[in-house]
């Protein structure tokens, strides 16, 4: 990893905060970020305002990075340039999906070339990310604390991430590191989710009425396969091929009065 892969390896990290109910966390999730050399910071739908007293309290130096941050009503909208999406998660789900420990984030990171940033995700003090959030993730990742007592505070589970990207930013640059390669981006891949959704119930493969759990283990293969650019522009183009044929096999087979009726 050269100085400028390292330096990369900070100034990418974008921390997205989802539905944070107190701007006290907030603010103290800033000050985590700046002792670290983070910048980025995205707060979508916040309970309070990021202007609160208690955030720039909190954030104790660090109002620059709650001045700039960027506050947005949806998750597309925090995510939609995104190379990489990482969610946070305390509890086990019931479809198991790409872990990594957070000393494992920042290779995860070095993996995902591109120009775009790399999300680390954070949900609500109470419940955390919901699963249709996480299912937006390639990988989560879940911080071991103590079984017996696992309520960690949301800016300290954001210290924690980005004081491994610190030390490993630090760290002497390695003979040989993994391979890294450009990764679609989270807007593109909704979009071929929502294209791949809408034909497997055209052609009568899912159930338009039962699709969550069909949907969810597709989007774990997906993630789990982190397509680039030019392989989910062939998966897209596949899926409108599919499109295409099912119409014109509709149009021939059509009744003649189908057809009188299409041409009124």
């Amino acid at each position: 990893m050269t100085s400028e892969q390292s330096a990369s390896l900070l100034a990418r990290t974008r921390i997205v905060m989802v539905e944070t109910s107190l701007a006290a966390n907030i603010g103290a999730a800033a000050r985590a970020m700046k002792t670290m050399g983070l910048t980025q910071l995205v707060v979508v739908r916040p309970g309070q305002p990021l202007t609160d007293e208690a955030a720039a309290a909190r954030a104790s130096g660090a109002e620059n990075l709650l001045a700039r941050a960027r506050v947005v009503d949806t998750l597309d909208a925090a995510l939609a340039d995104c190379d990489l999406v990482v969610g946070t998660s305390a509890r086990s789900r019931s479809l198991p999906w790409p872990m990594l420990t957070p000393r494992e984030v920042p290779a995860a990171v070095r993996r995902a070339e591109g120009t775009g940033p790399v999300a680390l995700l954070f949900g609500r003090e109470r419940s955390g990310l919901t699963n249709e959030e996480l299912a937006r993730c390639h990988y989560h990742v879940h911080i071991p604390a103590n079984p017996d007592y696992s309520s960690l505070n949301i800016a300290a589970a954001v210290q924690i991430l980005c004081y491994e990207l610190r030390l490993a930013s630090l760290a002497p640059a390695p003979e040989a590191y993994d391979e890294v390669r450009p990764l679609a981006g989270a807007e593109a891949l909704e979009g071929y989710f929502e294209h791949l959704q809408r034909v497997l119930v055209d052609i009568e493969f899912a159930d338009p009425n039962n699709l969550r759990q069909l949907m969810l283990k597709l989007r774990r293969f997906y993630m789990r396969a982190q397509p680039e650019p030019v392989e989910l522009n062939l998966l897209r183009g596949i899926v409108s091929q599919t499109e295409k044929s099912l119409a014109r096999a509709r149009s021939a087979n059509a009744g003649p009065a189908d057809r009188e009726q299409d041409t009124d």
